[in-house]
């Protein structure tokens, strides 16, 4: 898409709070468990059997829409690949203050729970099999802070109901999933950040004008991902909304695409996603809205990898590498030319 017709697009929605909270990550995650080593993934373990009938119809049908998703703005792989690859390095000194790290030093690997179907923030290439997007990028440039090697990480993919288990079953050492910090999430895990703010939005079907914003979802039904911050935020914005919960991100907009859900709401840059893959299926209706969702890294409850990766991200903020890897990841892609502000690391 061209860098003029994004910004028309954009000017739909409300521009001044684009300027302050939009290019965010996302309180929900897509895709079911599989891991990958140094970018590469296999084939997920222990998904459920497909239901029959109607139920084997809509799997189908999702499966194939995801498919035929255009990639309208690639990413540039060159500079991407370059950016973590020189990224800094942790001296042994830092790395022996904390047991997180010691302990992801001696593995030789760091152990990630992601995704791989996230278009701006952690996608897979399978023409070469790496992992691109922000989120990609900074579970990369960490890699490279602990172990001096960008691609020593190995993904476990994980979506909205899984990310604190993989943590507490010690399966992976940090989540890194467009990761919504709340309370009850922070009373079995620990967060490290926040690394980036939004807030919501409402995507409707391309030339739907019933919808015109939060505020007209009353006795429509709406989607949204189980597990992620959605419902709650529907309750509160839109409580006479009928909601309905879908595993991920994929799955609710095929909703939307189908006929069977009027919107869909989350997280406006993961809507943002899905504008930029296939501008002519989906459009946001009305502003923004709710309260700032700030996202962060997961980690082990009570992990002292909390103050080693807040570290990191300090560094990488001021030393300019969080703001290239936003205009390669985000800002490249939409149109949108100014990085917003990093949020204060707490």
């Amino acid at each position: 898409m061209k860098k003029n017709v994004w910004k028309k697009m954009v000017s739909l929605t409300a521009a001044t709070a684009m300027a302050v909270t939009m290019l965010a990550a996302c309180g929900g995650a897509g895709g079911a468990a599989d891991s990958a080593k140094s970018g590469s993934t296999a084939a997920p373990a222990g998904t459920e059997a497909a239901a029959a009938g109607t139920e084997a119809a809509a799997a189908g049908t999702q499966a194939a829409a995801v498919n035929t998703e255009e990639s309208a703005v690639a990413i540039d792989k060159a500079a991407f690949d370059e950016l973590v690859a020189s990224g800094i390095t942790a001296d042994d000194a830092e790395i022996e203050k904390s047991t997180w790290a010691k302990a992801v030093k001696d593995a030789g690997v760091l152990r990630i729970g992601g995704v791989r179907t996230s278009f701006l923030f952690s996608q897979l290439d399978e023409t070469d099999n790496g992992l691109r997007g922000f989120d990609a990028g900074l579970f990369q440039l960490l890699a490279k802070y602990i172990l001096g090697d960008a691609s020593k990480y190995e993904i476990t993919q994980v979506d909205s109901s899984t990310r604190e288990s993989v943590l507490q079953s010690d399966q992976v050492d940090a989540v890194f999933a467009t990761y919504s910090i709340t309370e009850d999430r922070a009373k079995v895990i620990s967060f490290a950040g926040p690394y980036y703010t939004s807030k919501q939005a409402v995507l409707v079907k391309k030339g739907n004008t019933e919808i015109t914003g939060v505020d007209s979802l009353a006795g429509k039904t709406v989607a949204t991902q189980s597990g992620s911050t959605g419902p709650d935020i529907l309750a509160e914005f839109a409580p006479e909304a009928v909601v309905q919960e879908f595993e991920n991100d994929i799955e609710a907009r095929t909703a939307v695409e189908q006929g069977r859900v009027d919107a869909y709401v989350t997280d406006y840059t993961l809507l943002l996603n899905a504008i930029v893959k296939n501008p002519e299926a989906y459009e946001i209706a009305g502003d923004v809205f709710g309260p700032e969702d700030n996202y962060g890294i997961g980690l082990p409850l009570d992990s002292d990898g909390v103050a080693f990766v807040n570290e990191f991200l300090k560094k990488i903020e001021a030393d300019g590498t969080w703001e290239k890897l936003w205009k390669i990841s985000l800002g490249d892609r939409t149109g949108i030319d100014k990085a917003p502000a990093a949020p204060a690391i707490k």
